[in-house]
């Protein structure tokens, strides 16, 4: 009885009474500031302007507080991705979702046990094409590869390899899992014979290669063998460094779990997906941006196949920290089309400096001309000063010396506003929210001591 009382008062709390749910439900907004100028509704129709948002501050700037926190908390009926660094943010707002009637999905690249989903790129090849994107993607992990000087040749043959080796595993593995990819590579011995490469996995390609000598996971293997030894070897450490260096015991694990992330069904019924990255590993952020690439691919042609050529249900991601790591691919060319399929991103950068070293300048150009909002929150940053304020029509040292906590809000169409950001500090539902969190960390550290 205890336990149905305490139910009924936490679902008058946060407001969400199942049973008045479809009286109460709101539509989402957006709040970019303080005020009522600050507030701005997610109908496209009648905005006329996508909802695709830039915010650009440094460290210490407020972007989560003021920016993400209240995106949650003014969320009914999108479906969301979030990316996100500190856990406390999930925990904090998974409750509050969940009495909104979202389902809740937890992708944890970090601690993929504690998590309720997987994500396994082999979900989402479909092509020769997409098994080359894959090998090539985890190849170039390491960010510094995108603007190295260094020769091509060693990632090039360290990808034709990777190549290999997933398309071998999808063509004789029943209900293959990436692990499956990890794991063949891990046990690939090879020595020089006769002046050639000579593997433990000769026989099964040769077997592949009687059926079909232009197979392509022969062919690229052939390539590999090919090579003097030396080269070979350097070819196989390029790729088994950085393979370690993403793939953890951990990381692997998550490939064999069998909840995985369902694009077509966050895309079709109220979810919230979140995402846990790490902000020490910028080799596990490339691989989580190949997720990205493959969940705009899927949402895309997800929305093609819809009478009206849109998802049914919006799905907006929320990025924290967007522009580090390596770069979403071909997000320059997905961001020009999600209006019209009901997708639509907030992106948290520190710089639009940040964003051309990781895009490139014409490609983060093509960003920023894409998001029809632009939130500037103060930065160190002397050529983001610079274009704010030719955009704002102030002098530099008045946007470069900005006090904290202000801000300039530009909208398309609109005269840009300078104001404060918003206070989330005095919004009711963040402080019951905030208080309820607290009240669990603090009962989760006494059960802990008293262990």
């Amino acid at each position: 009885m205890e336990k149905s009382k305490t139910r009924a008062q936490n679902t008058k709390k946060f407001g969400a009474n199942p049973d008045e749910r479809e009286e109460t439900c709101k539509a989402d907004r957006v709040i970019l500031g303080d005020g009522p100028s600050c507030e701005f509704s997610t109908d496209c129709s009648q905005t006329g302007l996508n909802n695709n948002i830039l915010v650009v501050g440094g460290s210490g700037s407020g972007k989560t507080m003021s920016v993400a926190e209240p995106f949650f908390l003014e969320s009914y009926r999108r479906s969301i991705i979030a990316t996100v660094t500190k856990r406390r943010i999930v925990n904090k707002y998974i409750p509050l979702l969940r009495d909104r009637g979202y389902e809740i999905w937890d992708l944890d690249f970090v601690h993929p046990d504690r998590g309720t989903v997987a994500y396994d790129p082999l979900d989402y090849i479909g092509s020769y094409s997409d098994i080359t994107f894959v090998a090539r993607s985890v190849v170039f992990s390491n960010p510094k590869k995108e603007i190295s000087n260094a020769d091509p040749y060693w990632d090039q043959a360290a990808t034709s390899l990777f190549a290999a080796i997933i398309a071998y595993v999808l063509m004789t593995e029943e209900n293959a899992n990436f692990a499956d990819c990890l794991e063949m590579l891990d046990n690939l011995i090879f020595e020089e014979a006769s002046g050639q490469i000579r593997t433990n996995y000769d026989r099964k390609f040769e077997f592949l290669e009687a059926k079909d000598p232009s197979n392509f996971a022969v062919t690229n293997f052939r390539s590999f063998r090919r090579l003097p030894i030396k080269t070979a070897s350097c070819v196989f450490g390029t790729l088994n460094t950085v393979v370690d260096s993403v793939f953890s015991p951990e990381l692997r694990t998550m490939f064999r779990m069998k909840k995985k992330v369902d694009f077509e069904h966050l895309a079709s019924n109220k979810t919230a997906l979140f995402i846990t990255s790490s902000p020490v590993n910028p080799a596990l952020n490339c691989f989580i941006n190949m997720f990205y690439g493959h969940a705009f691919k899927q949402l895309f042609e997800f929305g093609e196949e819809q009478a009206d050529g849109r998802l049914p249900v919006p799905v907006h991601l929320l990025a924290d920290d967007f522009a580090t790591g390596c770069p979403v691919p071909l997000f320059d060319q997905y961001i020009a089309i999600f209006r019209e399929k009901q997708i639509s991103v907030t992106l948290l950068i520190q710089s639009e400096s940040q964003l051309s070293s990781i895009y490139g300048s014409e490609a983060a150009t093509t960003i920023i001309n894409n998001t029809d909002t632009l939130l500037y929150m103060g930065s160190n940053d002397l050529a983001t000063a610079q274009n704010i304020s030719l955009r704002v029509n102030r002098p530099l040292e008045d946007v470069l010396y900005m006090k904290l906590g202000n801000q300039i809000l530009f909208r398309r169409g609109s005269k840009p506003k300078i104001g404060k950001r918003y206070n989330i500090l005095e919004n009711e539902t963040y402080k019951e929210l905030t208080s309820a969190y607290e009240k669990r960390v603090a009962k989760a550290k006494r059960l802990e001591k008293g262990a």
